[in-house]
């Protein structure tokens, strides 16, 4: 298919628009749990806009009515090729749901905030509608609820193991991760009718079959039956998909459920320089649809001046699930290509000079990898920083502060934060600095790109409870805190440092919240990062959870599971005289 001469365009999301463009079919309909904002920071407006490049159609459905005459999931009618469909930015129940259960009274991603307007386990609910309309039409679903739910995974607000969302949904093709490449591959593939087994064999997809894996050599998981009735069998699952993810090169998983199985493929390479370049080389106009004129979006506001330098996380935290959908090696855009965006952003009529975010889910990663590649190659590691951060890893912050010397140059920018979180362990021990580019980092860090506090996790103090989370010993922050200290008294400033805690963590009892509470080294901070823990699909933590098990070692954790212990856990936050 040749690439449009509408290259442009802003993808329609009524049969007016459509007509509008002149067009007589639509290839891809998106259906999506979000308000449709064309910005590199949503997932919908990545790959519709990757689609589109290569002369694909694409109408968007946002936000689809679920409980009328379902009259917008009809309104477009059916696309050439298939239905590609996500819950939106979010988990549909975290964005539904407090870590006490409760119904949130807003929503972010929705114009005007309005709570209300996608359903619980959205995307389960919109391909079940789209596949009692359209028997006959494939459905690709993917984004976070879909690649995190791809297997047996724990739900925290029915309280049980629940099997792949291929089989609670009926979707034909799961794209998992950040899936540009893979959906561009499956698109091609359904274009030309490429057969089931070549299909099966596409990277980074997966699907459910019945029958028994014709895989060669699969890595086979217990089965969904086996996880139900046994914890001890989906914490040794869970561990084997944590250690196959974090590699360079997994092998294709299998997972028995019923009388079929669910295969996951390997996903593609880390994309290189040049292809991340390439995902944001689009027309972009960074602005909410049309549509929505005279309304905010909450979700918008919050992005809508940052800019995001690259993706992957090799942290390892075991309650996060950025690297589960990331991936674990970090994947850079060139500084050719991020002073680009910048001078674009600069153009942009609201822009104030100042850029809310120049980052990704850990800001200082930026550039960094394994000095030896091929020691990267055969590595099993979760994350490469702990329990003790990897001789391999090439800590040094020279190509992160080159990158800010660049962005901070381009005439109409006053200010550039990092708004995303650092890891202070990439540049600190207990000892000192890490390296020469350390403290000029750090110093840089403070003076020049934070504003008015610098917002850091170390999540606990005690010991016990950080190696249940994958968190350095506290003592780090003991000492982020004197290096903070003496920048910040040296420049004048009046800048404060904000730690991020969790409270109700597996591991953690009400004597570790009291040991938290009573840490002399937290006197005098300021206190508003605090979260009681909130199980999430297709993490260590929520595995522990729900099993009581650690799934590295297959050693019983405490879990605190009763609603007012847990709420007196958090209690101590901000209850004792030393905050």
């Amino acid at each position: 298919m040749e690439a449009s001469d509408q290259a442009a365009y802003m993808f329609p999301t009524t049969r007016a628009e459509v007509q509008a463009l002149g067009w007589d079919y639509i290839d891809i309909i998106f259906f999506t749990g979000d308000a449709f904002v064309d910005h590199p920071s949503f997932g919908t407006a990545c790959i519709a806009r990757w689609l589109q490049k290569f002369g694909y159609r694409i109408a968007i459905v946002p936000q689809p009515g679920w409980k009328d005459d379902l009259r917008d999931f009809r309104k477009l009618g059916t696309p050439r090729l298939y239905f590609a469909v996500n819950s939106g930015a979010m988990d549909s129940m975290v964005n539904h749901y407090t870590a006490a259960k409760r119904l949130r009274r807003d929503d972010a991603y929705t114009p005007d905030g309005r709570a209300g307007r996608r359903p619980d386990y959205a995307l389960k609910t919109y391909v079940r509608i789209l596949k009692e309309l359209y028997p006959d039409v494939p459905v690709v679903i993917g984004g976070v609820e879909g690649s995190l739910r791809r297997l047996t995974h724990y739900d925290y607000w029915q309280d049980c193991l629940k099997p792949s969302i291929l089989c609670e949904s009926g979707a034909d093709w799961l794209c998992y991760g950040m899936g540009e490449r893979t959906m561009l591959e499956l698109t091609r593939a359904i274009e030309s009718r490429r057969s089931l087994h070549e299909m099966r064999r596409i990277p980074q997809v997966a699907f459910y079959a019945d029958g028994k894996p014709k895989a060669k050599d699969p890595v086979v998981l217990h089965s969904f039956e086996e996880c139900q009735s046994s914890k001890s069998a989906f914490a040794e699952n869970f561990h084997i998909i944590e250690t196959q993810a974090n590699m360079l090169s997994p092998g294709t998983l299998v997972e028995p459920v019923g009388n079929g199985y669910v295969q996951v493929n390997p996903p593609l390479p880390p994309a290189t320089e040049e292809e991340m370049d390439s995902f944001w080389d689009l027309p972009f106009t960074r602005q909410p649809h049309p549509r929505y004129r005279g309304h905010r979006i909450p979700a918008f506001d919050m992005i809508k001046d940052s800019i995001i330098t690259h993706r992957g996380c090799f942290g390892g935290c075991d309650f996060c699930t950025i690297a589960a959908h990331q991936g674990k090696f970090i994947q850079c855009r060139s500084e050719k290509s991020i002073v680009e965006e910048v001078r674009k952003l600069v153009k942009t009529p609201t822009f104030s000079g100042n850029i809310s975010d120049l980052g990704a889910p850990t800001a200082n990663m930026y550039g960094m990898h394994g000095k030896d590649r091929s020691k990267c190659a055969i590595c099993r590691r979760k994350s490469c920083l702990f329990p003790v951060a990897c001789s391999n890893l090439d800590r040094s912050h020279a190509r992160v502060l080159g990158l800010y010397h660049k962005v901070d140059a381009v005439k109409g920018v006053r200010h550039s934060y990092i708004g995303s979180g650092i890891r202070y362990d990439l540049f600190l021990t207990e000892d000192g600095f890490v390296d020469e580019t350390s403290q000029p980092y750090l110093k840089e860090l403070i003076l020049k790109h934070t504003s008015g506090r610098l917002k850091v996790a170390p999540e606990h103090t005690e010991d016990k409870v950080l190696y249940y989370m994958g968190k350095p010993s506290f003592k780090l922050f003991v000492r982020l805190r004197e290096e903070f200290g003496k920048i910040v008294r040296a420049a004048g400033l009046k800048t404060d440092i904000v730690p991020y805690f969790i409270s109700s963590h597996p591991g953690c009892t009400m004597r570790d919240m009291q040991s938290l509470a009573s840490n002399p080294a937290l006197r005098g901070v300021y206190m508003d990062q605090v979260q009681d823990f909130t199980p999430t699909p297709m993490t260590t933590s929520s595995v522990m959870f729900w099993s009581g098990i650690d799934p590295r070692t297959m050693k019983p954790v405490f879990v605190e599971r009763d609603p007012e212990r847990k709420k007196r856990q958090k209690s101590f936050f901000f209850s004792h005289k030393s905050f």
